[in-house]
């Protein structure tokens, strides 16, 4: 029996809490209490009922007075009162007590200076695993005994909220108090949730501490100093793209820019493995055949446990949690320098976006404010097939402060550091879903590879006509035809209509912003000019 220090909430008791084990014990707990299986050649499955994503909508901000005038109030962020938060935690007060808790002490940050002592309390061993992969460990014995933590993150997934009682929109919540550095979650089994809880919380914390936090993966090139980072949102490519055998890995989603440079935030990667493969992906296709690896809602056959990564009937947003330590070119430090390149990542679900292009200073701005991109399939519940959507900064479900706080941040460090900035399209062309393909991977690969190793640097350029992106006109191993999307499609009237539609969306979409980022961002956007040539 024991209980957790809560600070001014008081304390939380379980029945039984089992603080910090090992992967080994975990696996057998979890396996023990019919949470998961373990399946052929070692990682452990879980099945995440019907929360096979996150759920946005239930997710809430307690309004308080400390950070009531800082957060961006609206879909990402809305509001739920104090009085509700306190109904809710003395509700999982007593539904604790008569359960199993594990407890995972760790880190957010791998720079010792803004490093964020965190405790996970959850009612799942699986997911405890999922925290010990995913957020960065304290090895010494000694420490962990008398550890601090400064965040905790309550994980009840058998806990369900009566909306008509308890104030909430559904039975699940999510439930962050920004002042008191706590997280409640209730009524999803998906572990995603305390991923992302964290990481909201470190956009909150770390800005005031000017460090820039960002939803983007790191890699660097023969030296720490030749760092990229990979904005997008998930299913546009980062963990794939960072995770280059030519470059060592820093992370693979989340980032702080801080005036020494750019560490993760955290200490494991949460791929997305629908479809992956041997051959384009050796890296993290091998994770999903290792010891210690958590994999969620991935096909199995129940004879033999072996996998089937193909397999979409249960969801698209199959994924696989893992420790750093798995992967073979990786900085388990967690710390490199400043960037030198920057690549904003979309999906374009229209099929229109050359896919890749070199913007100037004020389309950097313009295109990180839009973060146009497309939403894949089964990353959130609802989500069937991919949607345009446009998450300013690639974070806004993940954003407490107003999108400009970000925006300025990152225009100030591009213009001290001189990093390059490229629009990558790694979604359809020929025309969207159903009618077009994804780009392929090996011509991504290559694109990237270009830009990176500054072949694009003095390359001749076509400008858009419609987006005023300055478009490379060959890159050698990449079809000319691919750098040119409307000769993609067999219909090139049908193009000319996605496009506009596209543009006029792009134009809607930042008049949110318009007054603040000033006339000469706002004019970065789509246009109608004819086509120049450099």
């Amino acid at each position: 029996m024991g209980s957790i220090d809560l600070g001014g909430r008081g304390a939380l008791a379980a029945a039984r809490l089992w603080r910090n084990l090992s992967v080994a014990e975990l696996y057998e707990h979890a396996v023990r209490r019919g949470e998961a299986v373990i399946v052929d050649d070692g990682p452990l499955l879980a099945d995440t009922g019907e929360h096979t994503g996150r759920s946005p909508q239930d997710k809430f901000l307690v309004r308080e007075p400390s950070s009531e005038e800082r957060v961006w109030w609206g879909a990402s962020n809305r509001p739920i009162e104090e009085a509700v938060f306190a109904g809710l935690l003395e509700k999982a007060r007593r539904y604790a007590a008569e359960r199993e808790l594990y407890v995972f002490d760790g880190y957010a940050g791998a720079d010792p200076a803004y490093r964020l002592p965190l405790r996970v309390v959850s009612e799942r061993a699986w997911h405890s695993l999922f925290s010990h992969n995913m957020f960065l460990r304290e090895p010494e014995r000694a420490l962990l005994d008398a550890f601090a933590p400064k965040a905790h993150v309550i994980d009840l997934p058998g806990l369900e909220a009566d909306p008509a009682l308890d104030g909430t929109r559904s039975s699940t919540f999510i439930l962050v108090h920004l002042a008191e550095r706590l997280v409640l979650i209730g009524g999803t089994e998906y572990a995603g949730e305390i991923k992302k809880s964290i990481f909201g919380l470190l956009k909150y914390l770390l800005p005031q501490q000017g460090v820039l936090s960002m939803h983007c993966s790191a890699n660097y090139g023969d030296d720490r100093n030749d760092v990229a980072l990979f904005f997008g949102l998930s299913g546009t490519g980062k963990t794939t793209l960072s995770a280059d055998p030519k470059r060592t890995l820093v992370g693979d989603d989340e980032h702080g820019w801080s005036d020494g440079g750019v560490f993760n935030f955290e200490g494991g990667c949460y791929a997305k493995v629908i479809r992956l493969r041997r051959e384009t992906e050796p890296e993290i296709f091998a994770t999903t055949h290792r010891f210690g690896t958590v994999l969620e809602n991935v096909a199995y056959d129940p004879l033999t446990r072996v996998l089937d990564l193909d397999d979409d009937r249960k969801t698209e947003n199959t994924r696989s949690c893992y420790p750093l330590t798995h992967l073979d070119r990786v900085d388990l430090g967690g710390v490199a320098g400043h960037p030198r390149n920057i690549v904003f990542l979309t999906c374009d679900a229209f099929g229109v976006l050359p896919p890749v292009a070199r913007l100037d200073e004020a389309q950097a701005m313009y295109h990180f404010l839009s973060g146009y991109t497309a939403k894949v399939a089964g990353t959130e519940r609802g989500v069937t097939e991919p949607q345009a959507t446009f998450s300013t900064c690639f974070a806004a479900p993940f954003m407490p402060l107003h999108p400009p706080v970000y925006a300025r941040m990152l225009g100030a460090k591009i213009r001290q550091h001189g990093a390059r900035v490229w629009l990558v399209n790694t979604g359809w062309t020929g025309g969207p879903p159903g009618a077009g393909e994804r780009i392929p991977l090996p011509f991504t690969r290559r694109m990237v590879d270009a830009a990176l190793g500054g072949e694009l640097d003095d390359a001749a350029t076509r400008r858009d006509p419609v987006f005023g992106l300055e478009v490379p006109r060959v890159i050698e191993g990449v079809p000319r035809q691919i750098l040119e999307p409307r000769s993609t499609w067999s219909d090139r009237d049908a193009y000319d209509r996605a496009a506009a539609r596209l543009a006029d969306m792009f134009v809607e979409n930042f008049q949110q912003f318009a007054e603040e980022a000033g006339p000469e961002i706002a004019a970065a956007g789509p246009r109608g000019a004819t086509v120049e040539t450099r």
